[in-house]
């Protein structure tokens, strides 16, 4: 299995990404420049966080209309797995692969924190390390991380399973004080109907490496091994 992991101008944790799926995971990772065409070589693309374009207009918004989204797009529509994390969920939003918007936090301030958050999910090739109603804590680091959508938008997503990760209490109650962005039903990560593309606001990277002191994030990148390895796509 090899990922790719896709630098705009004005990304930041690329490298973070990279250095779970090459360093500790070992396995074969190239960074793809915005600018690129040809990703036909990859299995997995991972759009990372930062500020694509320096967040102008809005986050995520110039970002599309790089040549190598098509691409994405794509290598979607084909099943492949795509992860957006952070401002990569933004662009994937941007772009028509998820559904909804990231829009400012509740109370318009950027937030960089470790936050608790539910599981909801397990059936997906990113999740199937996990169990089913897990808690586990993951950094959180942006300004509009807010997650709106429509009425029946919501509903729909409800109803087939496709919010992946719910912000919660330690205890993994869902009420407003455990809600750090204000982002409707709680939703910190969604999928797409297929459930091969992925956005969620945490960062998964930031808890992979034993030396940071929390490796709960690893196992979403490890649930992506394991369903190439059972030829899940």
């Amino acid at each position: 299995m090899k990922f790719g992991v896709v630098v705009f101008p004005g990304s930041n944790c690329d490298r973070d990404v990279a250095y779970v799926t090459q360093g500790l995971l070992n396995r074969p990772t190239r960074l793809v420049w915005h600018q690129e065409t040809d990703i036909s070589d990859l299995d997995v693309v991972v759009l990372p966080g930062g500020f694509s374009y320096g967040d102008y207009l809005r986050c995520g918004a110039i970002a599309q209309f790089s040549p190598v989204m098509p691409e994405i797009i794509k290598h979607a529509e084909q099943g492949k797995l795509v992860l957006g994390i952070c401002n990569g969920f933004q662009v994937l939003t941007e772009s028509g692969l998820l559904p909804g918007a990231l829009i400012r936090n509740r109370d318009l301030h950027f937030i960089c924190d470790r936050v608790p958050m539910k599981v909801e999910n397990t059936r997906l090739p990113w999740t199937s390390n996990y169990q089913s109603g897990e808690i586990i804590t993951l950094p959180i680091a942006h300004g509009e991380g807010r997650y709106y959508a429509d009425a029946d938008t919501l509903a729909q997503l409800e109803d087939n399973g496709q919010v992946v990760f719910r912000y919660c209490s330690p205890q993994g109650e869902s009420n407003p004080e455990s809600n750090p962005n204000g982002s409707l039903n709680q939703i910190a990560g969604i999928c797409n109907s297929r459930g091969n593309v992925l956005g969620m606001m945490p960062h998964p990277e930031r808890a992979s490496d034993p030396m940071l002191g929390d490796t709960d994030g690893m196992k979403l990148f490890e649930s992506v091994l394991n369903a190439a390895i059972a030829g899940v796509r």
